[in-house]
């Protein structure tokens, strides 16, 4: 019951950290040193990374009008400009595919520790703060989703395998930082940010849940209600966030990384 209830501080702080560009893994670390599961360290492996299904789901189930290409009145219609969109995705989660998958394990067993995570939520936060400072008086050249190139996508997919090699960089923060670098307006730096976790969140899952042996007793309903949270949290955190960028900007979550990632480091240099 005690591993239950943590499952639900889990779940929030997933929900919460997986959409704002504030690093949901370097808050998964610091959150794991107070509050541990007494489960098998494999099990914990897979947990951190497929609790994302709930948060994932949240975006299918919000942007389902956006996601969804195919129609069925009237017979079998595709529309053009999703398929499109889902091309654009397809191409921008090609880096993280074909570097970012075949040498996973390589990358968690050379960079999964506090000293990465916390220099990537440093520079990371620096850099919101340097190009929002840049782009202050510039107008965005795009404003939807169908105004990104396929030469775009890939730009930004260039910076989801940072994200994928450097725990602690945040996947939503890499993208949204590429897209407002070429000048994507806020607004569609977050939906294609959105949009482009579903395949990289569903595909890191599979690969957790291929690679894990099997569920002990208890485990099942750890993991489910740890998504099952993530899921309601994530739909706040969205709406949430697609509110306030349109009247802010992205620099307080720059601040709070750096903060954050100096906590990191202060931290576990304390304890080391």
């Amino acid at each position: 019951m005690l591993n239950i209830i943590k499952s639900i501080f889990f779940g929030i702080v997933e929900g919460i950290t997986e959409w704002l560009p504030i690093s949901s893994t370097g808050h998964m670390i610091l959150f794991n040193e107070f509050v541990k599961l007494d489960v098998r360290p494999a099990f914990m492996d897979m947990y951190l990374v497929v609790i994302q299904l709930g948060a994932i789901l949240a975006v299918v189930v919000l942007f389902w009008n956006k996601l969804f290409p195919f129609h069925f009145k009237g017979g079998f219609k595709t529309d053009h400009d999703k398929m499109t969109m889902w091309g654009k995705i397809i191409v921008a989660s090609l880096p993280a595919a074909i570097i970012g998958i075949p040498f996973d394990d390589t990358f968690t067993a050379l960079f999964y520790n506090y000293w990465t995570v916390a220099i990537m939520l440093i520079l990371f936060g620096v850099l919101f703060i340097v190009v929002e400072n840049h782009r202050a008086d510039q107008k965005p050249v795009v404003n939807r989703i169908s105004g990104i190139t396929y030469r775009a996508a890939l730009f930004i997919g260039f910076f989801q395998l940072i994200a994928a090699v450097f725990p602690g960089t945040s996947r939503s923060g890499a993208t949204i930082l590429a897209a407002l670098i070429i000048g994507i307006s806020r607004t569609t730096a977050a939906e294609f940010t959105f949009f482009l976790a579903i395949p990289a969140m569903f595909g890191g899952s599979l690969i957790k849940l291929i690679k894990f042996g099997g569920f002990a007793s208890g485990e099942l309903a750890i993991l489910l209600v740890g998504m099952v949270v993530s899921f309601l949290v994530s739909v706040w955190a969205i709406k949430f966030l697609m509110r306030y960028i349109k009247t802010h900007d992205f620099k307080v979550f720059g601040w709070y990384r750096i903060a954050l990632g100096i906590i990191v480091l202060g931290y576990f240099l304390i304890l080391g």
